[in-house]
């Protein structure tokens, strides 16, 4: 069975009152590939880690029945493997389909190998490559610390010189809210900061390793107050201002080819959903579809960039009526989507 994105079991768990969750459970994907709605980038020099989902063998840690050899269990776990051994060398796994504020972050990892380095850590608030935080742990350092980078210089080291053994697997938890910035190494916090100036508020969450560094990471979670985004902005005013509307989303291509996925919709649950293949083509060749089910009409229009090139998908959900046709459903539709298309020609216009 085709797995998409959504098979790494990302949950939507709450409502915007009490906060969300979403969890990367690596044993829902395929061994050997990168999960998907990752991008493997780096800051520094060199190319792009290698991130890869790799099986894990551990010995059972319940003694044997019988002489026979313990049994052995195995999971699946996110591992970077490239061993690229410049010390400005910074592998980063970014998730692309969401942005977070406040948040914390639970994780497990565990530096295998490494002549030069042997690191693991999360990067956060991610703007760009040259733009983050991040708090690492070094096995042969024996260090936890945090940073900034802004404009890809790194700022001031911050936290402890504490023994973090490789080949064993450790907690890490990162706790953001606003400018406070907290992380706690199994279970114990090592470091609390306050930045003062120039503080990152939000952006994308990755995965970050050095150097020549092999490590693992396993299933992580994101408690998080969701990020209300400029397309998710616009469609929660238009389904104020037009409150018959049954709903509406918009969706954007993907990083994987013909793949989209929500951006924005009235139920926040559909955000990252993939999108289907009527929105792919309205994209794809910048026609109007329109679509009839029961009582239920949906009609989906592109929205273009400056050059006139369809950038994204609108789709609008309405109630029917007695003599409906699709000339007059597109007409309904059409003032909402140019409200959209108004205050979005660029995709940075629907993504900050």
């Amino acid at each position: 069975m085709m797995r998409t994105w959504v098979s790494l079991a990302l949950l939507l768990a709450a409502s915007w009152a009490t906060g969300a969750e979403r969890k990367f459970e690596f044993g829902e994907c395929r061994e050997g590939e990168t999960p998907a709605g990752f991008r493997s980038s780096v800051t520094g020099r060199g190319k792009p880690g290698q991130w890869r989902i790799v099986v894990e063998d551990t010995p059972s840690l319940l003694p044997p029945l019988t002489p026979r050899p313990a049994a052995r269990t195995t999971h699946s776990v996110l591992a970077q493997i490239a061993t690229d051994p410049d010390d400005e060398h910074f592998p980063l796994l970014i998730y692309e389909n969401e942005k977070f504020g406040d948040f914390t972050l639970r994780t497990k990892f565990k530096t295998v190998r490494g002549s030069v380095e042997q690191m693991a850590g999360i990067a956060f608030r991610i703007v760009n490559e040259s733009n983050y935080y991040v708090v690492r742990a070094s096995s042969l350092g024996n260090t936890f610390r945090f940073y900034k980078v802004l404009d890809g210089q790194r700022g001031p080291l911050v936290g402890p010189e504490i023994s973090i053994p490789s080949g064993v697997w450790h907690d890490m938890t990162v706790e953001c809210k606003g400018n406070q910035i907290r992380c706690e190494l199994d279970g114990q916090e090592l470091i609390s900061v306050t930045d003062k100036a120039n503080a990152i508020t939000s952006g994308k969450i990755g995965f970050w390793t050095k150097s020549d560094s092999v490590s693992y990471f396993g299933d992580t979670s994101i408690v998080f107050v969701p990020f209300e985004g400029s397309a998710q902005k616009i469609v929660r005013e238009i389904m104020h201002k037009y409150p018959r509307l049954l709903g509406v989303k918009i969706y954007l291509s993907g990083k994987e080819a013909g793949m989209t996925h929500v951006i924005a919709s009235q139920d926040e649950r559909d955000l990252g959903q993939p999108g289907a293949k009527s929105e792919r083509e309205v994209i794809g060749r910048g026609e109007t579809y329109y679509g009839k089910e029961n009582d239920v009409i949906s009609v989906i229009m592109p929205l273009r960039d400056r050059n006139g090139d369809a950038m994204a998908a609108v789709r609008v959900v309405m109630k029917s009526f007695p003599g409906q046709t699709e000339e007059n459903a597109i007409g309904r539709a059409s003032p909402i989507v140019k409200e959209i298309q108004a205050r979005a020609q660029a995709v940075d216009d629907l993504l900050d």
